[in-house]
């Protein structure tokens, strides 16, 4: 068995469902991992417990308003750990020269300068964070080559795949023998919802999904189908697997998280209960196992599994993802920053939920393309798409 070497890890976005689940990970396996650094935007109460538990070298805090009182609270708490604030500090604890491996779990744009930075850096990255990829596939994956980074995905979809790849996939893609990579989704709490009934659906219905405990943004995302279209363009810049090749089946049970299917009609696949640590301690431990407080698996209880086509018009934000895929360039980025806008005015009630994919679908018509070949550029054709976006909410604002 090969020697078991310590992980000192940077934990982006502690405080969220991702963060939670790998610490709880983490703490399972003391001998095995530490925390190096902590970060949240605003929840301080939160990120100080976290503090007094783990106690990281760092604590970044996107608040600066709560900086002091955090630092504050640690040092009358007997707690060394320095708070540290701002976008800068995100890249420093992600890029530092101790840290061994990064969780990228910030959502949304956001997310994509520390784990670019962890990604320059050649760390071991575990990346939760699907937006880094939807703005900046190319010089992402570019950036991960050129610093011998290793990348693992989080998202249990992708993590399912790479499961199901061969070992010599990333060395040899055409001689693996994939003829398609299957996306489950479970199609989220509106599957079988008459679609004259989603334009009343409330952002409490939306954040109900019936088979994972996430965050709210990404549990609208769920109820679109929006983020199974942003886990195509990942899975295309992972996978190096063109849109044609990518397919999603809506699954309910989420039982199977993904599916490879190989040319001599094999289909290997990686089923679990829906619960993030899987994927989490998978990346964690690899190349080993390790016990993630995961329930076993019971066929018996589950005993069938359905599977369907999606259906395009009731989530007309998946047909939008293979759009901007196939557009390229800025298309991606547009697609993610008229999104978060969509889905934030909708969590504040200020439009309904179909008109989600509206404000994309007028984004993504009305921006002009532009080649995405530097972060500047990335975040130059957020910035537009988010102004467009905001145009067109405001068209639609709900009284």
């Amino acid at each position: 068995m090969p020697e078991i070497r310590h992980q000192r890890i940077t934990v982006l976005g502690a405080t969220g469902s991702i963060g939670l689940s790998t610490l709880d990970v983490i703490a399972r396996h003391p001998a095995r991992f530490s925390v190096f650094a902590l970060t949240a935007q605003r929840q301080a109460d939160k990120l100080l417990e976290q503090c007094l538990q783990f106690s990281p070298r760092y604590a970044v805090l996107g608040d600066a308003s709560g900086v002091a009182e955090l630092q504050r609270a640690l040092g009358d708490a007997g707690c060394r750990t320095e708070v540290l604030t701002g976008v800068e500090a995100l890249e420093y604890v992600s890029s530092h020269a101790d840290v061994d491996a990064v969780m990228a779990a910030i959502v949304g744009a956001a997310g994509l300068r520390p784990a670019l930075a962890a990604a320059r850096a050649g760390k071991k990255l575990m990346l939760a964070n699907k937006e880094a990829l939807v703005l900046s596939g190319r010089l992402f994956m570019d950036a991960v080559g050129a610093s011998g980074a290793t990348l693992f995905p989080i998202d249990s979809e992708h993590n399912a795949i790479f499961q199901s790849l061969p070992a010599n996939y990333a060395r040899d893609p055409g001689a693996a023998g994939v003829r398609r990579v299957l996306l489950t989704a479970s199609g989220g709490p509106f599957r079988t919802t008459p679609a004259g009934l989603l334009e009343q659906v409330t952002p409490e219905q939306a954040c109900a999904h019936p088979n994972w405990v996430m965050g709210r943004k990404i549990s609208v995302d769920s109820a679109t189908m929006m983020n199974k279209g942003l886990e195509v363009i990942e899975a295309h810049w992972l996978f190096g697997a063109p849109a044609g090749q990518i397919e999603v089946v809506v699954h309910p049970q989420s039982v199977i998280h993904s599916m490879v299917d190989y040319v001599d009609g094999s289909v290997i696949a990686q089923l679990g209960n829906p619960d993030m640590r899987t994927p989490i301690a998978h990346a964690l431990a690899w190349p080993q196992r390790i016990d993630a407080g995961v329930r076993t698996l019971d066929l018996f209880e589950i005993a069938r599994l359905d599977f369907e086509r999606p259906d395009l018009e009731r989530f007309p934000c998946l047909r939008l993802a293979y759009q901007a895929l196939g557009a390229g360039g800025s298309a991606p980025a547009v697609l993610n920053a008229a999104n978060e806008e969509a889905v934030d005015a909708f969590l504040d009630r200020r439009i309904g939920f179909r008109c989600i994919a509206q404000v994309i679908e007028e984004t993504l018509e009305r921006a002009e393309p532009m080649p995405v070949d530097s972060l500047d550029a990335v975040l130059a054709a957020d910035l537009q798409a988010r102004e467009r976006a905001r145009i067109e909410i405001r068209k639609r604002h709900r009284p």
